[in-house]
């Protein structure tokens, strides 16, 4: 059995994964709450054979199902964590939620873990029908969203045993990652000041929220003189009260900082830290600075991408129907200028591949720290139309359109066929493993999160 024998049985099954996809596309769970959905793929991978432990790593919702035995052992990434405030009713191209203030899938991550299921599934049946030996295993990875669970299993050695791993994003192009995503950091600046009135006694306070405000704008003023290349974000959670009569005792702040590499970002948050500790001095208050979590920039694997894109190639990529291109034209219009407006409302055939990978993704993911572990390929393919945003309503209306199945299809028929390759050629294996040594400088890998916070503890310091 080939793999275009493989292509096609994911095909022909394909009606299996669409339902579980849109299962978890309805009942839409947020990070670290995933408990259904981890048990509805649970559920599925028992019945495929899978010997499946849920609760791995300290976290409630993530899971392993493992197949077979051997070498290669060969891991399957799946997310399936939907996003706060973003539900929306399917298949409808105006903005009308399911339930207000509800959750949706606006990353598409119903069909991101579905997908990866497909790869495992395919590349089990391929060992099984031809008696080959090698382990297959997928892993349930929640909380990408804002919670970095694959970060919490790479510290805990989930990943430890793998040869490879695959992945894939769901997105309107048909693609390759053409660089690295950011790696980023989560920081809670916490000032503390004395309380006074405001009138009577104003010499006496020393305003908690007057340092958080000049943090702010020193912050600001930095901006200019970071690569173009990195982004700091913030988000005020605490002012300190409501009475504009009491000097405020308390202010605090999360800020997100991101930059290509590690030793960038590593400047970046000392430059920021000094920034708040002025503020401290100016206003004669204390902070704390506290890092809650953080992610790796990922680690590009030319062995493996070529291989991926090749496949990519090879296999027939969906084509839009005529239900599909109407519909893909109204949410279109929803996010785009109509001067603005391509013609083509999906993008079908696969982008050329930046062999370089020096063209930094402006954004982060947990899958960067697994790549620092064992070597890992991930595309992208279409399944929502040009010009959609991710975490947005249009996305999460997308979710469980006949387009949107067809491209995790493709996904699953790619990640199964770039499994199947490396077994049959091990030499890409040991060329993996050479490249990812001399890209982390034969370095063992750092995990950005501190051994003291829990999964528990940045639930409830980040909501």
């Amino acid at each position: 059995m080939d793999k275009r024998t493989i292509i096609q049985y994911l095909e022909e099954r394909a009606s299996d994964f669409y339902t579980l996809s849109d299962k978890i596309w309805e009942n839409a769970e947020i990070r670290f709450q995933e408990e259904q959905s981890a048990q509805d793929y649970a559920d599925f991978l028992k019945a495929e054979g899978f010997t499946t432990t849920v609760g791995i790593a300290g976290l409630k919702t993530a899971f392993r199902a493992e197949w077979g035995s051997g070498k290669p052992v060969i891991g399957f990434l799946g997310e399936y964590d939907a996003l706060p405030g973003l539900s929306q009713k399917a298949g409808i191209s105006v903005k009308e939620p399911l339930t207000t203030g509800g959750n949706g899938h606006g990353c598409g991550h119903n069909l991101l873990g579905v997908g990866a299921l497909m790869g495992a599934v395919g590349f089990k049946h391929y060992l099984e029908t031809n008696g080959k030996t090698g382990t297959v295993v997928f892993f349930g990875c929640p909380a990408e969203e804002g919670g970095s669970g694959k970060t919490f299993m790479a510290r805990e050695g989930c990943f430890d045993r793998l040869d490879a791993a695959f992945s894939w994003h769901p997105d309107s192009h048909n693609m390759l990652p053409p660089g690295p995503v950011l790696a980023n950091n989560v920081v809670r600046y916490s000032f503390t000041g004395k309380a006074s009135h405001a009138a009577a006694a104003p010499e006496a306070g020393r305003s908690a929220l007057d340092a958080l405000e000049l943090m702010n704008i020193g912050v600001q003023f930095l901006r200019e003189h970071i690569p173009s290349t990195s982004r700091v974000h913030y988000a005020i959670t605490d002012t300190g009260g409501i009475s504009p009569n009491i000097v405020q005792a308390y202010a605090s702040a999360l800020y997100q900082m991101r930059a290509p590499y590690a030793p960038e970002l590593a400047d970046l948050y000392e430059r920021v830290n000094n920034i708040a500790k002025g503020a401290a001095m100016m206003t004669d208050t204390q902070v704390e600075i506290k890092l809650l979590k953080g992610t790796s920039n990922t680690v590009l694997i030319p062995a493996l991408d070529e291989v991926m894109y090749n496949n990519m190639c090879e296999i027939q990529n969906p084509v839009a129907q005529a239900e599909d291109i109407e519909f893909a034209r109204e949410i279109v219009k929803t996010q785009t200028p109509a001067d603005k407006i391509s013609e083509n409302a999906f993008n079908l055939a696969p982008l050329p591949w930046n062999k370089a990978g020096n063209i930094p993704i402006p954004g982060s993911s947990d899958t960067g720290d697994v790549s620092w572990v064992c070597p890992l390929s991930q595309c992208a393919t279409s399944t929502w139309p040009i010009g959609t945003a991710a975490h947005s309503w249009q996305a999460v209306a997308c979710g469980k359109s006949d387009f949107a199945h067809k491209g995790m299809l493709y996904a699953g028929q790619i990640i199964a066929a770039t499994a199947i390759d490396v077994c049959e050629y091990p030499e890409i294996i040991e060329t993996a493993w050479k490249q990812l040594r001399e890209k982390t400088g034969n370095h063992p890998y750092r995990c950005p999160i501190p051994s003291e916070v829990t999964p528990k503890l940045l639930e409830s310091e980040t909501t």
